[in-house]
């Protein structure tokens, strides 16, 4: 066979193979072969309840934190698998897009080449028919090489036939691909956003606002008291139980004192599950008596008053020891000036947001209230507020965001009814009511990190939900 033919030959015998495989391989991996490709019009569309919608935090009407997310059905994530397959066909098909278009160049250019050379042999077979009615102008021998290379160009008539719709068919694989790959993206918009990574990044930044969200909301007005939950039912009318508010979130801690007095062991559980199940972690017998039970865990160390005395105590649960020691300036002690219900409760300690409190009675304030902010080191009074309420006619008080406020009774129809903010030296009469279940309360704690009112109610181990009333500052506001 001649050069010309061979080139011929070749270039036909490749686009042979592609087309093959063009039309066998590419239906069935798109799936053209079993299904009628979907144009964007006809796209199913996603309901929207199965995105993720989520929107800025905000505030109630009650002042509770609001973050507000309309999450997508529980099937969705099982999606994940289709969308990461979405994507490899998409690259895929892009791929084939870009090989398809250099195919579809080059093809162009063959086919112009091969449309002359259709030409040519049509012109040649012509010619060989006219010359051959003429055939006895010529010699036999000329004549025969003439046919002979008329019948080795024959055959390629049909492929040159069968090039032609192969070129048509590489034409129309293009333009479906074209449409495939505009109708892939268009998908790919569609669920994309409900893709795993994208979803969980979605809930990173949900947590970081909400964060953002509770630090703006630290520090607000007490606007409500609701529940209580009771958590567990133990030892006798009287005692405390608390958790550190300023301990790690995986640190959940329980420490358990029964009774207000003639008593020294401290009960350790490792969570609040433990401590529901009566499993000890470990056992503290702390070297003085305590008065009364209203003693605070601040940032790993418990503070108590010293029975019979105005002496507060520092002792670490770390180490076993007494970091410090320091008397409560003529504050009363042993039943002086103590809450409504009695049990020496007349040095009340406790914490909030800003630090560590102690509220309590004296002389030089006629028994009404004291409050005073102390160093959680070395225990000394950093500032004093007198307030105008009577120690005695308390039920019990709490710190929440450095306002005091007390209830008026500890017993069945207590409420909240008075607060002094030390922020602006004011107080203010108030109607906060709340459920005393179980009718006697011997111990009240605001524990800043769990925003929960810590209870014991008459043997009962309860927990009060509190709603703070927060101005909320934006980015617009500063």
């Amino acid at each position: 066979m001649s050069p010309p033919l061979l080139k011929l030959g070749a270039v036909l015998s490749t686009m042979a193979m592609i087309s093959n495989w063009m039309s066998q391989t590419l239906p069935s991996l798109v799936g053209l072969n079993t299904t009628r490709l979907s144009t964007p019009d006809t796209l199913t569309q996603i309901s929207p309840k199965e995105g993720w919608q989520v929107y800025s935090s905000a505030q109630d009407p009650d002042g509770r934190c609001i973050c507000t997310v309309v999450a997508p059905e529980q099937n969705l994530c099982s999606r994940d698998a289709k969308s990461r397959q979405l994507r490899q066909l998409l690259e895929k098909v892009q791929n084939m897009s870009q090989s398809i278009e250099v195919l579809n160049l080059r093809t162009q250019r063959d086919f112009q080449y091969v449309l002359k050379m259709e030409t040519q042999m049509k012109g040649l077979k012509a010619k060989f028919r006219q010359i051959e009615d003429d055939r006895k102008t010529l010699m036999t021998k000329h004549f025969q090489e003439l046919k002979e290379k008329m019948d080795e160009l024959l055959p390629l008539i049909p492929v040159l036939e069968q090039y032609k719709t192969d070129a048509k068919l590489i034409t129309q694989f293009k333009e479906e691909i074209r449409n495939l790959s505009a109708v892939l993206t268009g998908i790919q918009e569609e669920i994309g956003a409900y893709d795993y990574e994208e979803l969980h990044q979605r809930v990173l930044s949900l947590e970081t606002r909400l964060r953002d969200c509770m630090k703006k909301l630290t520090c607000g007005k007490l606007m409500k008291i609701t529940g209580p939950i009771t958590i567990k039912t133990s030892g006798t009318r009287f005692g405390a139980w608390m958790t550190d508010p300023l301990a790690s979130e995986k640190n959940n801690r329980v420490w358990y004192m029964d009774s207000y007095t003639n008593n020294k062991i401290v009960r350790e559980y490792k969570s609040i599950a433990d401590f529901v199940s009566g499993a000890e972690s470990r056992t503290y017998n702390l070297p003085f008596k305590w008065a009364g039970t209203n003693h605070v865990v601040y940032n790993g160390s418990l503070y108590f008053n010293k029975y019979q005395s105005n002496i507060i105590i520092k002792y670490s649960f770390d180490t076993g020891r007494v970091l410090a020691q320091r008397s409560l300036e003529y504050a009363g002690f042993h039943n002086v000036y103590p809450y409504t219900w009695g049990g020496f409760s007349d040095i009340d300690l406790m914490a909030d947001e800003i630090g560590l409190w102690a509220v309590y009675a004296t002389n030089q304030n006629a028994g009404n209230i004291v409050i005073s902010q102390l160093n959680q080191d070395t225990l000394e009074v950093m500032k004093s507020w007198s307030t105008g309420y009577p120690k005695r006619s308390a039920g019990e008080s709490f710190m929440i965001c450095g306002t005091l406020y007390v209830t008026n009774s500890h017993l069945t129809g207590a409420k909240v009814y008075y607060s002094y903010s030390t922020k602006t030296s004011t107080y203010e009469y108030t109607d906060i009511p709340f459920h005393n279940q179980y009718f006697h309360i011997s111990m009240l704690d605001y524990n800043a990190r769990d925003r929960a009112l810590y209870a014991w109610n008459n043997g009962h181990q309860v927990l009060f939900n509190v709603t703070l009333f927060h101005i909320i500052k934006t980015e617009d506001d500063t």
